[in-house]
């Protein structure tokens, strides 16, 4: 099965998925280059310093990071969230501090627009 998407098909496809797929492609930025981990790091630690209100969901996601840094069990624990759509994986992302590891075509490719 491919992660590459057909342009063709992005004009129906739901926010969900088109969500679910920036993830998945995060996540493979992710594991083909770690130090793409500095980037969520960095937004954390920038939003905490600004007052962010979330504190204990950046706390978690920085701890997840550096766990994902630190050992092969918490990169793969962190690659697991990013790729997963179950409640609790999705939640996590609802607080994501993974602006930047995408780049604008990226984005764009990865872009729906609502019929609502």
């Amino acid at each position: 099965m491919s992660n590459t998407l057909s342009t063709d098909s992005i004009g129906e496809r739901t926010g969900d998925t088109v969500s679910a797929d920036r993830y998945r492609l995060i996540a493979d930025k992710i594991e083909a280059d770690p130090t793409l981990l500095d980037i969520p790091l960095a937004n954390i630690a920038r939003w905490l310093g600004n007052g962010h209100s979330a504190v204990k969901r950046l706390e978690g996601w920085r701890r997840m990071l550096l766990d994902a840094k630190a050992s092969r069990e918490g990169m793969e624990k962190l690659l697991f969230i990013l790729r997963d759509q179950d409640w609790e994986s999705v939640m996590w992302k609802g607080y994501s501090p993974f602006p930047g590891i995408l780049n604008k075509s990226e984005i764009a490719r990865l872009s729906w627009n609502s019929r609502h």
